[in-house]
Protein backbone atom coordinates (compact mmCIF):
# COMPACT_ATOMS: atom_id res chain seq x y z
CA UNK A 1 0.00 0.00 0.00
CA UNK A 2 1.31 3.45 -0.89
CA UNK A 3 -0.36 4.81 2.68
CA UNK A 4 1.93 2.21 4.73
CA UNK A 5 5.57 2.94 5.35
CA UNK A 6 8.04 0.02 6.69
CA UNK A 7 11.70 1.22 8.67
CA UNK A 8 14.75 0.86 5.78
CA UNK A 9 11.95 1.23 2.59
CA UNK A 10 11.02 4.98 1.36
CA UNK A 11 12.16 5.84 4.89
CA UNK A 12 14.75 5.42 7.33
CA UNK A 13 13.63 3.99 11.73
CA UNK A 14 14.54 7.80 12.65
CA UNK A 15 12.78 9.81 9.54
CA UNK A 16 9.58 7.49 10.59
CA UNK A 17 9.89 8.02 13.89
CA UNK A 18 10.23 11.77 13.73
CA UNK A 19 7.24 12.09 11.45
CA UNK A 20 5.52 10.40 14.71
CA UNK A 21 6.61 12.82 16.34
CA UNK A 22 5.22 15.20 14.89
CA UNK A 23 2.16 13.62 14.03
CA UNK A 24 2.42 12.92 10.55
CA UNK A 25 2.63 9.66 10.93
CA UNK A 26 1.19 6.40 13.47
CA UNK A 27 2.29 3.06 14.25
CA UNK A 28 -0.08 0.29 12.42
CA UNK A 29 1.16 -2.82 13.29
CA UNK A 30 4.77 -3.76 12.15
CA UNK A 31 4.47 -0.07 10.22
CA UNK A 32 3.38 3.39 9.98
CA UNK A 33 0.49 5.05 7.97
CA UNK A 34 -0.38 8.71 8.09
CA UNK A 35 -2.25 10.20 10.75
CA UNK A 36 -5.65 10.89 8.97
CA UNK A 37 -5.45 7.18 6.90
CA UNK A 38 -8.91 5.29 7.42
CA UNK A 39 -7.52 1.72 9.40
CA UNK A 40 -8.81 -1.21 7.35
CA UNK A 41 -8.18 -4.51 7.39
CA UNK A 42 -6.13 -4.71 3.93
CA UNK A 43 -4.03 -1.98 6.09
CA UNK A 44 -4.09 -4.05 8.96
CA UNK A 45 -2.76 -7.30 6.97
CA UNK A 46 -0.63 -5.80 4.69
CA UNK A 47 1.21 -4.17 7.91
CA UNK A 48 2.13 -7.77 8.90
CA UNK A 49 3.71 -8.37 5.12
CA UNK A 50 7.22 -7.99 6.93
CA UNK A 51 6.81 -10.57 9.56
CA UNK A 52 3.99 -13.38 7.51
CA UNK A 53 5.86 -13.49 3.98
CA UNK A 54 3.92 -15.36 1.84
CA UNK A 55 4.38 -18.49 3.78
CA UNK A 56 2.91 -17.56 7.27
CA UNK A 57 -0.78 -17.00 8.13
CA UNK A 58 -2.03 -14.42 10.75
CA UNK A 59 -3.98 -16.49 13.45
CA UNK A 60 -5.88 -16.52 17.28
CA UNK A 61 -5.24 -12.80 18.42
CA UNK A 62 -3.46 -11.15 15.63
CA UNK A 63 -6.37 -12.62 12.85
CA UNK A 64 -8.75 -11.18 15.32
CA UNK A 65 -7.15 -7.83 15.11
CA UNK A 66 -7.36 -7.69 11.51
CA UNK A 67 -10.52 -8.69 10.90
CA UNK A 68 -11.22 -5.75 13.72
CA UNK A 69 -12.55 -8.16 16.34
CA UNK A 70 -10.66 -5.96 18.40
CA UNK A 71 -8.81 -2.46 18.49
CA UNK A 72 -5.49 -2.79 19.44
CA UNK A 73 -2.53 -5.64 17.97
CA UNK A 74 -1.29 -7.83 20.40
CA UNK A 75 1.98 -7.26 21.99
CA UNK A 76 3.66 -10.15 20.25
CA UNK A 77 1.47 -11.56 16.79
CA UNK A 78 0.47 -15.20 16.14
CA UNK A 79 1.82 -17.03 12.75
CA UNK A 80 1.06 -20.30 11.76
CA UNK A 81 2.28 -22.39 8.97
CA UNK A 82 0.19 -21.54 5.51
CA UNK A 83 2.53 -23.58 2.87
CA UNK A 84 2.52 -27.38 2.43
CA UNK A 85 6.42 -27.57 3.02
CA UNK A 86 7.66 -27.76 6.71
CA UNK A 87 9.84 -24.88 7.55
CA UNK A 88 12.92 -24.06 9.19
CA UNK A 89 11.27 -22.36 12.63
CA UNK A 90 10.96 -18.40 12.35
CA UNK A 91 12.27 -16.72 15.02
CA UNK A 92 11.50 -13.25 15.77
CA UNK A 93 10.66 -11.06 19.24
CA UNK A 94 7.38 -10.03 17.53
CA UNK A 95 5.31 -12.82 17.03
CA UNK A 96 5.50 -16.74 18.20
CA UNK A 97 5.36 -19.16 15.73
CA UNK A 98 3.26 -21.80 15.19
CA UNK A 99 4.09 -25.01 13.08
CA UNK A 100 0.82 -27.27 12.39
CA UNK A 101 -0.65 -26.38 8.63
CA UNK A 102 -3.68 -24.12 8.32
CA UNK A 103 -5.92 -25.75 5.36
CA UNK A 104 -5.83 -23.57 2.38
CA UNK A 105 -9.57 -23.46 3.33
CA UNK A 106 -9.42 -22.10 6.37
CA UNK A 107 -6.98 -18.94 4.82
CA UNK A 108 -8.17 -15.40 2.89
CA UNK A 109 -5.54 -13.04 1.27
CA UNK A 110 -6.13 -9.59 2.66
CA UNK A 111 -3.40 -7.13 1.79
CA UNK A 112 -1.25 -9.75 0.47
CA UNK A 113 -1.61 -11.70 4.16
CA UNK A 114 -2.76 -14.95 4.68
CA UNK A 115 -4.96 -14.67 7.75
CA UNK A 116 -7.35 -17.21 9.08
CA UNK A 117 -11.37 -17.00 8.33
CA UNK A 118 -13.14 -14.83 10.48
CA UNK A 119 -14.80 -18.12 11.71
CA UNK A 120 -12.19 -20.34 12.01
CA UNK A 121 -9.98 -17.66 13.69
CA UNK A 122 -13.49 -17.57 16.24
CA UNK A 123 -13.12 -21.09 16.65
CA UNK A 124 -9.44 -21.27 17.47
CA UNK A 125 -9.81 -18.33 20.11
CA UNK A 126 -12.85 -20.61 21.60
CA UNK A 127 -10.07 -23.57 21.03
CA UNK A 128 -7.39 -21.79 22.86
CA UNK A 129 -9.74 -21.07 25.65
CA UNK A 130 -7.56 -18.46 27.75
CA UNK A 131 -8.72 -15.70 29.13
CA UNK A 132 -7.03 -12.93 26.71
CA UNK A 133 -8.73 -15.24 24.07
CA UNK A 134 -12.04 -14.95 25.79
CA UNK A 135 -12.19 -11.48 26.21
CA UNK A 136 -11.52 -11.19 22.60
CA UNK A 137 -14.44 -13.15 22.19
CA UNK A 138 -16.75 -11.00 24.21
CA UNK A 139 -15.13 -7.60 21.95
CA UNK A 140 -15.58 -9.66 18.83
CA UNK A 141 -19.20 -10.53 19.68
CA UNK A 142 -20.02 -7.14 20.89
CA UNK A 143 -19.11 -5.57 17.53
CA UNK A 144 -20.40 -8.62 15.34
CA UNK A 145 -23.28 -10.11 16.44
CA UNK A 146 -22.87 -13.29 14.13
CA UNK A 147 -18.92 -14.53 14.70
CA UNK A 148 -19.88 -16.29 16.93
CA UNK A 149 -22.20 -18.44 15.30
CA UNK A 150 -19.75 -18.79 12.57
CA UNK A 151 -17.67 -20.29 14.78
CA UNK A 152 -19.89 -22.59 16.04
CA UNK A 153 -20.70 -23.90 12.61
CA UNK A 154 -16.95 -24.09 11.82
CA UNK A 155 -16.19 -26.62 14.91
CA UNK A 156 -19.63 -28.70 14.05
CA UNK A 157 -18.60 -28.62 10.93
CA UNK A 158 -15.03 -29.77 11.68
CA UNK A 159 -13.39 -32.88 11.69
CA UNK A 160 -10.95 -33.95 14.58
CA UNK A 161 -9.76 -31.41 16.11
CA UNK A 162 -8.25 -30.24 20.00
CA UNK A 163 -10.30 -28.77 22.63
CA UNK A 164 -13.19 -29.29 19.56
CA UNK A 165 -15.85 -30.04 23.01
CA UNK A 166 -14.64 -27.12 25.29
CA UNK A 167 -14.43 -24.80 22.80
CA UNK A 168 -18.34 -25.46 21.89
CA UNK A 169 -19.13 -25.34 25.43
CA UNK A 170 -17.58 -22.16 25.50
CA UNK A 171 -19.10 -19.96 22.64
CA UNK A 172 -22.35 -21.48 23.63
CA UNK A 173 -22.26 -20.10 27.14
CA UNK A 174 -20.72 -16.51 25.47
CA UNK A 175 -24.16 -16.52 23.08
CA UNK A 176 -26.16 -17.64 26.14
CA UNK A 177 -25.01 -14.36 27.99
CA UNK A 178 -25.75 -11.97 24.71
Amino acid sequence: SVFLYFPGERLSAAELTAACLDGHLVGLGEGYVPADTVETTALRAASLGSLAGLDLAAVLESAAWIHGARDEPPARHTLQRATERRLHEPIGRRFVYRDPRVPAADLVRIGGVAVTTPERTVADLARKGTPDAVEVLREWAARAPTALPAGVRWIDGSGRVPHKRAARRLLGELLRRM
